[in-house]
C-alpha cells in the first residue's frame, strides 16, 4: 500500500528551484513531524540539505496548516483533518554527484537532498512522480534512473515507486537531453548515460565497461539470479570541462568527468584520463557488493542526522581502491606494467605524505568526517588518505594470503558477500579484519595493529619481491613525477617542499620540516621570483632545476597585497618515488606473480 506520495516539478530551471509536493494519507493526529538527512550515504560529510529549502507549507483539505522547526532538519506540522501535503521548494545549483542540479538543459538529485520523510513512516510503501519541465527552451528532456517505474511515458516522466524511504533516496535521477549506450552484462540490462556536451566513442566505453563488470562478478562466482538484485545498473555520467568523482548506490552510480577524459571517435590506446575514468567506474560498481550490500554497520544504523563514525572506512574505500585497478588489469584494458605504474604512484602518494607519520589508517577513517572530507592547507602534513593507503593495506593482504595461506583477497570477499551481503546483515566493526583471519587460519593480529593501528611504513618491498616485482626509491624528476616509469628524464631538481596550485604559483601547501617551512613561507603566498627572476606556472620546473641544493637564495612573495623577500635554502631531493618493475623471476615466484598479475 502506498502511504506517502511526492511529486517533483522541475518548476523553474532558469533559477534552480525544484518544487516538491508530499502528500501523506495518515499523518499523526498529534501533529506530523518531518526529517530531512543531513548526510548522503557513501559521502562522509553533515551537508546539512535543509538549508537549501524554503518556502515551506503544509495543508489539510480545510486549508493551510501551521508549522514548527524544531532543529535544522526536523519540523513538525499541526495536526490535519484527513490527508496532508507538506509543499516547499529546493534550490538545485550543485554540480556534485552529492546534491540536486537545475538548469535549462539537465536535471539531476538525489533523494537525500529532496524528499523530507514523514516520521514513522520510514517504511511505508512510497509513489514518486516526475513532471516534466514546462519551460520551452528546455527543449526534449528524458528521464534516467533505476527506480521501479509504475506508469510512465516513453521519455520517463510519470510516477515510480520503492518500497521504504531507503530505497526511494538510494537512486538518482537524471533529466535532460542526455545520450544512453545500452549493454548487457549476464542478461542484467546496463546502460551509460552521458549528460553535458561530449563527441565520444560511446560503442567502445560500454564494451570496456561491460569487460570490467563481468570479471567483477567473476570473483564473486554468481550466476545472474544470484548476485545483487537490481533488473538494471546505470552510469549515470556528467561531462564537464573539468571534474572527477562518483558515488555509490544500490544500482547505479552518479558520476562526473572530464570531457577530455572520454575517447573521441577513432582515438585508441587507454589514456590516462581514460583509465582514471574507467577505474572510477570501476571502483563504483565494485561498491554494488563492498559498501552498497556488504555493509557497516554503524553506517547502517545511522539516520542520516548525524555522524556515524566507523575506523573501517578503509574495509570499504580501500579495499574497493586495492580491486579498482586490479579489474583493469583482469578485464584486459591494461597490462601489469602499467598496474604496477597506478600502485607505485600509490605508494609515492603515501610517501610524500608527512601526515602518514602523523594519522593511523583506523583514525583516517574514523576521522573522515572533519578531516578527509574538509581538508586544508595543513592536510598534507596531518593526514593520510584512508582510499590510498586503505589500497596499499589491501594490496599487502592479498598478497600475505597468496604467500602465506595459498588464497587470496577474492577468497575473504567472497566470503564477506557470503555472510553479510546476501544475508542482510551489517558488518560489526573490525568484521574484515576478523574475518580474513578466520578464512585464511592465519594469525594477522601483528600486520593489522602495524597497517591500521600505527603509522609504521608497510612491508610493500619485501613482499612484492616475493613475487618478482622490484620495488625502487628514487627522486621525483619534475613536479608532473607521480611515481612510476616516469616519462620525465633529466637530474632530479632540488626541494623546496611547497606545492603550487594547478597553473598557478600561488602556494597549497608547506610540507612540515621543509625548506619552505624554514623559509616561513605560508600557504596562500603567491611566489614571484626565485633567485632575482621572475617565475611562473610555465617556467616553474626550468627555476627549479637551476638551484643548488645547500646554496641560499632570495624568494620573493606577494602575501596579501605586501611583497615580502624569504631567504630559502633548498635541499637535495628527497628519494620519495617509487616505481615497480617486473623482476627476472623463475619457480615459485614466477608461479606466484602469474597467478596475481597474470606475466
Amino acid at each position: 500500500m502506498t502511504a506517502v506520495r511526492y511529486c517533483v516539478r522541475p518548476a523553474s530551471p532558469r533559477e534552480h528551484w525544484f518544487e516538491i509536493d508530499c502528500q501523506l494519507d495518515h499523518p499523526d493526529p498529534q501533529g506530523q513531524r518531518f526529517w530531512l538527512p543531513s548526510w548522503i550515504r557513501g559521502s562522509y560529510l553533515v551537508r546539512d540539505f535543509a538549508k537549501h529549502v524554503i518556502d515551506v507549507r503544509a495543508q489539510d483539505a480545510r486549508g493551510p496548516l501551521a508549522l514548527e522547526r524544531l532543529d535544522k532538519r526536523t519540523l513538525r506540522v499541526a495536526p490535519a483533518s484527513g490527508a496532508l501535503t507538506l509543499r516547499y521548494r529546493v534550490y538545485a545549483f550543485d554540480v556534485s554527484v552529492r546534491k540536486a542540479y537545475l538548469d535549462l538543459s539537465r536535471g539531476f538529485f538525489n533523494g537525500s537532498a529532496l524528499f523530507y520523510c514523514p516520521a514513522g513512516h520510514e517504511r511505508a510503501g512510497f509513489a514518486l512522480t516526475i513532471e516534466r519541465p514546462q519551460d520551452p527552451d528546455c527543449g526534449h528532456w528524458r528521464v534516467a534512473t533505476t527506480l521501479r517505474a509504475t506508469q510512465i511515458d516513453a521519455d520517463g516522466f510519470g510516477c515510480y515507486a520503492a518500497a521504504d524511504y531507503e530505497e526511494l533516496i538510494d537512486h538518482p535521477v537524471e533529466m535532460g537531453r542526455f545520450v544512453r549506450h545500452d549493454f548487457d552484462v549476464d542478461g542484467i540490462a546496463h546502460a551509460l548515460v552521458l549528460s553535458g556536451r561530449c563527441e565520444v566513442d560511446g560503442d567502445r566505453i560500454v564494451r570496456d565497461l561491460a569487460r570490467i563488470c563481468r570479471v567483477q562478478r567473476e570473483l564473486f562466482r554468481q550466476e545472474p539470479a544470484r548476485g545483487p538484485e537490481f533488473a538494471q545498473y546505470l552510469f549515470l555520467t556528467h561531462v564537464v570541462a573539468s571534474g572527477y568523482g562518483g558515488l555509490e548506490h544500490r544500482s547505479s552510480t552518479a558520476l562526473i568527468c572530464a570531457r577530455t577524459d572520454l575517447p573521441r571517435p577513432g582515438e585508441t590506446g587507454v589514456k590516462p584520463g581514460y583509465r582514471a575514468f574507467l577505474g572510477l567506474c570501476s571502483h563504483e560498481y565494485f561498491h554494488l557488493w563492498n559498501v552498497k550490500r556488504i555493509t557497516a554497520q554503524r553506517l547502517a544504523e545511522s539516520d542520516l542526522g548525524a555522524e556515524a563514525y566507523t575506523a573501517d572506512l578503509w574495509h570499504y574505500e580501500g579495499v574497493t581502491s586495492y580491486y579498482d585497478d586490479l579489474f583493469l588489469l583482469r578485464a584486459g584494458l591494461i597490462e601489469a606494467p602499467a598496474y604496477l605504474d597506478l600502485v607505485a604512484e600509490n605508494m609515492t602518494r603515501i610517501e610524500r605524505t608527512p601526515g602518514a607519520r602523523i594519522q593511523t589508517l583506523a583514525d583516517a577513517s574514523f576521522e573522515a568526517w572533519v578531516k578527509y572530507y574538509q581538508p586544508d592547507e595543513n592536510s598534507p602534513n596531518a593526514t593520510v588518505s584512508y582510499y590510498v593507503k586503505g589500497a596499499l593495506v589491501a594490496l599487502c593482504l592479498d598478497l600475505m594470503l597468496r604467500l602465506h595461506a595459498h588464497m587470496t583477497l577474492d577468497d575473504v570477499m567472497r566470503s564477506a558477500w557470503q555472510r553479510w551481503g546476501r544475508t542482510g546483515v551489517p558488518v560489526p566493526e573490525g568484521g574484515l579484519e576478523a574475518l580474513a583471519q578466520t578464512v585464511s587460519g592465519l594469525d594477522l593480529r601483528a600486520f593489522f595493529d602495524r597497517a591500521l593501528r600505527s603509522t609504521e611504513p608497510l612491508p610493500l618491498a619485501e613482499l612484492l619481491a616475493a613475487f618478482g616485482v622490484r620495488a625502487e626509491r628514487r627522486a621525483a624528476r619534475g613536479s608532473k613525477d607521480a611515481g612510476g616509469r616516469s616519462a620525465e628524464d633529466g637530474p632530479a631538481p632540488a626541494w623546496l617542499g611547497l606545492q603550487l596550485r594547478a597553473q598557478e604559483t600561488r602556494v597549497a601547501h608547506v610540507l612540515a620540516g621543509s625548506p619552505a617551512a624554514q623559509a616561513g613561507v605560508h600557504p596562500g603566498d603567491q611566489v614571484v621570483a626565485l633567485d632575482g627572476l621572475r617565475v611562473g606556472a610555465a617556467n616553474w620546473d626550468s627555476a627549479l632545476a637551476r638551484l643548488v641544493p645547500g646554496r641560499r637564495y632570495p624568494l620573493h612573495v606577494f602575501r596579501d597585497d605586501e611583497l615580502i623577500e624569504l631567504d630559502i635554502e633548498p635541499a637535495q631531493a628527497p628519494l620519495d618515488t617509487w616505481t615497480l618493475t617486473l623482476a627476472e623471476a623463475d619457480g615459485e615466484r614466477l608461479a606466484r606473480r602469474k597467478a596475481w598479475l597474470g606475466v
